[in-house]
C-alpha cells in the first residue's frame, strides 16, 4: 500500500474544495435569469392604447438589468420577436435592434416567427450582427443558428436550447422560408436532452412557442427545469408550475422585464421566486450607452415617421381584430377594396399590429400598424370559391391571424356548426352569394402565398415562380405599391378619418 505524505492530502482537499457546493449538498446556489420577449422593437416608451401611464423604452430596461446584475450570477435570455414591428426596427430591418441587444449584452436568443419577416438574407446579416448565440433547435436550413449553447455560470453548467413555434411557415411570408425545415418541438426537444444528458445541471428551454404549447411541452417531456416563453405576449406576473417545470413569460415591448431567481442544490431548484418589474422613464434611470443608440436611430428616422398625415376623429382598434371584426381592420379594408375596385376585400386579423389613437396620425404609426411589407393582389373567384376562403377564414377558435377583415361583404356564421359548414348567409354589396358568379377578391401577397394557412388562395392563384395564373385568376399583383402605401395616401387625401364597426361578420344561427 502507497502511503500518502501531507502534500498529497492537502492537494486533494484543494481540488475537492474547487467542486461546486451544489454537487456535495452544501449551501444552495443563486442564480438569476432576466428575460425579455416579444420587444418587436419598441425602443421608445409609449402609452398603450387604454393605459394613463407611459411605459417600455430599452434603455430603462436596460439600466436595469444594470443593477440587477450586480445582485447576483445571471443569465440574460430574449425569447424571440425582437427585430421586427416597430417603426424604429423596421425602417433599418432590425440593425437598430441588433446594435442594442449587442450593448446590452445577452446571454442568448431564441429566434421568433417575425425574425423571419425581412426574408433570409437579412436574417443571416442580423445574426453574424448578434455578439451572443441565437438558437433554434428545431429549424434547419438558417445559417449561423445553434440548438443549444451549456454556458458555466457560478459553478453551475446550464443548457440553454431554443425552439420557435412549428407554425412559422404560416405567420410570415412563405418566401421567406423557402427551404427550411421546422420540425416538431417535442420530438426535437427530446432528441436534445439525450445529446446533453449528464452534461448540465439546469435546463432552459428558451421557447417560442407561445404559452398553450409550453405547457403542453412541459406536460410532454421530462428533465426540463425552467421555460423561459414568448410569442403569446402573455403577462405572467408570477411563475407558472407545470409537473415541476418553471414557465415565465414578459408581456411584450419591453414594458416590463422578467426576473426569476433561483437557487441549486445538488442539480435541484431547492427554491425560486419570480416577479415582473414595470418599466418606464419615471420608474428607472436610463442605460446611458444604450439610450444613445436609441436615440441615434430614432434621429435618423424621424424626418420620415414624424410627418403628421391626417387626424383621427376616434381611436382606431386593431386590438380584437385576430377574433372580431374591427373599426380599424375595416377601414384597411374598405381602402384595398376601393384602391383596386375589387367586389370584396379580405386582410387578415393579424396583420393588423396596433391601434391608431384618436388625434394626429403620423407615419410612424401607419408603420406600427402595418409593419409588414405586403401588396395587393386581386383574385378572380367564383361564388362558392369565395364562401370557402371565409369558411376557412372563420374556423380558428383560438384567435390566429387568419381572422378575415372585410370589406364589400356581409356574413352571418355560426361557429357550432360543423367545419365547413358554419356561414348560415353571405352577401356580397347588396346581393346574397351566387355559387356559381364570378367575383373579384382583393386581398395582400402574404395570404395568396399561403400565409395564415390560405392554401386555398395560394391554390387558386398559382403565383409560386414559373407557374402562369390559373385561367387569368389573378387580376392585379401590384410590386409597386405597398398596402400600407394605399393607406397613407388615403389618409392623406382625407385629412380626417374615423371609422365604425358595422357588423359585416356576426355570429348567429
Amino acid at each position: 500500500m502507497i502511503k500518502k505524505s501531507p502534500v498529497f492530502r492537502l492537494l486533494i482537499l484543494g481540488f475537492l474544495l474547487l467542486i461546486p457546493f451544489t454537487l456535495w449538498g452544501g449551501e444552495p446556489v443563486p442564480l438569476r435569469i432576466l428575460y425579455l420577449n416579444d420587444f418587436h422593437g419598441y425602443a421608445e416608451p409609449y402609452q398603450p392604447s387604454g393605459s394613463k401611464t407611459v411605459m417600455g423604452g430599452i434603455a430603462y430596461l436596460a439600466g436595469e438589468v444594470s443593477r440587477l446584475r450586480q445582485e447576483a450570477p445571471t443569465l440574460f435570455l430574449a425569447a424571440g420577436d425582437m427585430i421586427q414591428g416597430n417603426p424604429w426596427a423596421n425602417l433599418f430591418e432590425g440593425r437598430s435592434s441588433m446594435e442594442v441587444m449587442n450593448r446590452m449584452d445577452f446571454t442568448a436568443m431564441v429566434l421568433g416567427n417575425h425574425e423571419f419577416d425581412f426574408g433570409p438574407a437579412v436574417l443571416q446579416e442580423r445574426i453574424k450582427e448578434a455578439r451572443f448565440p441565437v438558437l433554434a433547435a428545431n429549424v434547419r436550413g438558417v445559417p449561423g443558428i445553434q440548438p443549444y449553447i451549456i454556458k458555466e455560470i457560478a459553478g453551475i453548467r446550464t443548457a440553454i436550447l431554443g425552439l420557435v413555434t412549428e407554425e412559422t411557415p404560416v405567420t410570415t411570408h412563405p418566401k421567406n422560408v423557402e427551404g427550411l425545415v421546422f420540425t416538431s418541438a417535442v420530438d426535437r426537444l427530446r432528441e436534445v436532452l439525450k445529446e446533453i444528458d449528464g452534461r448540465a445541471d439546469l435546463v432552459i428551454v428558451l421557447s417560442h412557442l407561445g404559452l398553450p404549447a409550453d405547457i403542453r411541452l412541459a406536460e410532454a417531456v421530462e428533465g426540463i427545469q425552467v421555460i423561459v416563453g414568448g410569442h403569446t405576449h402573455t403577462r405572467i406576473e408570477k411563475p407558472m408550475v407545470v409537473k415541476g417545470t418553471l414557465i415565465v413569460q414578459a408581456w411584450e415591448h419591453a414594458k416590463v422585464l422578467g426576473v426569476l431567481d433561483l437557487w441549486l442544490q445538488e442539480k435541484r431548484i431547492v427554491r425560486s421566486e419570480g416577479r415582473l418589474i414595470l418599466i418606464g422613464p419615471d420608474r428607472q434611470s436610463p442605460h446611458e450607452a444604450v439610450k444613445a443608440v436609441v436615440d441615434s436611430y430614432k434621429e435618423k428616422a424621424a424626418g420620415i415617421l414624424d410627418e403628421v398625415i391626417g387626424e383621427a376623429l376616434e381611436d382606431l382598434k386593431a386590438q380584437g381584430a385576430r377574433v372580431q371584426e374591427t373599426n380599424l381592420g375595416n377601414l384597411v379594408a374598405d381602402i384595398l377594396r376601393q384602391a383596386t375596385r375589387a367586389d370584396a376585400a379580405l386582410i387578415n386579423g393579424g396583420a393588423l399590429r396596433t391601434d391608431i389613437l384618436k388625434g394626429p396620425v403620423r407615419m410612424k404609426d401607419l408603420y406600427a400598424v402595418l409593419p409588414f411589407t405586403n401588396y395587393p393582389v386581386v383574385l378572380k373567384v367564383r361564388g362558392k370559391e369565395l364562401k370557402a376562403i371565409f369558411e376557412y377564414g372563420l374556423s380558428d377558435p383560438e384567435g390566429g391571424g387568419r381572422y378575415p377583415q372585410v370589406s364589400g361583404v356581409r356574413i352571418l356564421y355560426d361557429p357550432r356548426r360543423p367545419q365547413n359548414e358554419k356561414i348560415v348567409s353571405f352577401q356580397v354589396g347588396e346581393k346574397p352569394l351566387d355559387p356559381e358568379a364570378w367575383y373579384t377578391l382583393a386581398t395582400n401577397d402574404f395570404l395568396v402565398a399561403g400565409g395564415d394557412g390560405y392554401a386555398i388562395l395560394k391554390d387558386l392563384s398559382l403565383l409560386k415562380e414559373g407557374d402562369p395564373p390559373k385561367a387569368g385568376r389573378v387580376l392585379l399583383f401590384d410590386l409597386g405599391h405597398e398596402i400600407r402605401d394605399l393607406v397613407v395616401h388615403y389618409i392623406k387625401s382625407q385629412k380626417t378619418v374615423f371609422a365604425s364597426v358595422e357588423g359585416r361578420i356576426k355570429k348567429g344561427e
